[in-house]
């Protein structure tokens, strides 16, 4: 997820930009170089028809909010987030301005059962609705990347989902929280009404592979262009949001 900071000239503006929406159901040869066009051009696309079924997405956003809504003493006793767990704090160290409440969760099973224990009353209830979630999104990752993977013309399309496929790979779930933003209150980075524009989460690049966000009708995300002009990301609830990360970047960089 990449939000834009305050910029010190406030020469860049946020620019409406048409972002490209994939479905994920067209004819796979489609799909494949719409996802590397992509790629190349935004590093991001909205995917939909992506096959994680309602049932299982609503039953894990219900679950994160039913944890944020516990009182502070209470999720303290899911962290400190080291590097998993529950954590708050204060947000950026260049012009940034707000709070952020997260839990970061392992993405395996055993790790994810050992966890519920402090994070849920229900700590089964909890514990499935994360598997099920990590296991519909995992099986999704490793079908983008397959997907990209033909479109490059890859011999060995399962060359970067096979980084990720396994249970007990590197990857990660992590649910943010942030506080409520004004109605009228504009996160440009150019807004001249505000000395300190609210950010929830800095200006940044993900470091892993990929990142498959859900945006729950929030706004204010914004992605930066070649360019370096931020384009604002509207939400989309049907779709998941896929930002290349820095490790698929290098991939596909060595493989062009």
């Amino acid at each position: 997820m990449v939000v834009a900071a305050p910029t010190p000239d406030g020469n860049e503006k946020a620019r409406a930009t048409e972002l490209p929406v994939i479905d994920l159901s067209d004819r796979r040869s489609e799909v494949s170089k719409l996802m590397v066009k992509a790629c190349e051009d935004f590093g991001f696309f909205k995917l939909i028809n992506h096959g994680v079924a309602d049932d299982i997405i609503a039953k894990m956003e219900e679950q994160s909010y039913q944890f944020f809504a516990k009182p502070s003493s209470e999720k303290q006793l899911a962290g400190p987030s080291k590097p998993y767990g529950y954590g708050c704090r204060n947000i950026g160290c260049n012009g940034d301005v707000g709070e952020v409440e997260y839990l970061i969760l392992d993405g395996n099973p055993a790790s994810i059962a050992r966890s519920s224990e402090t994070i849920s009353a229900d700590a089964i209830e909890f514990r499935c609705a994360v598997r099920s979630y990590v296991e519909a999104v995992r099986a999704l990752a490793c079908e983008i990347l397959e997907v990209m993977a033909e479109g490059m013309g890859v011999p060995h399309t399962s060359v970067f989902s096979a980084l990720i496929r396994d249970a007990d790979a590197d990857s990660l779930l992590r649910l943010n929280h942030y506080p409520p933003v004004p109605d009228d209150w504009d996160t440009s980075p150019s807004d001249p009404r505000h000395q300190n524009p609210r950010i929830g989460f800095g200006e940044h690049t993900d470091p892993q592979i990929l990142t498959l966000l859900r945006s729950n009708d929030v706004r204010g995300l914004q992605i930066s262009l070649h360019d370096g002009v931020w384009v604002p990301v509207d939400p989309h609830p049907q779709a998941f949001f896929v930002n290349v990360g820095d490790v698929l970047q290098v991939l596909l960089t060595l493989l062009s």
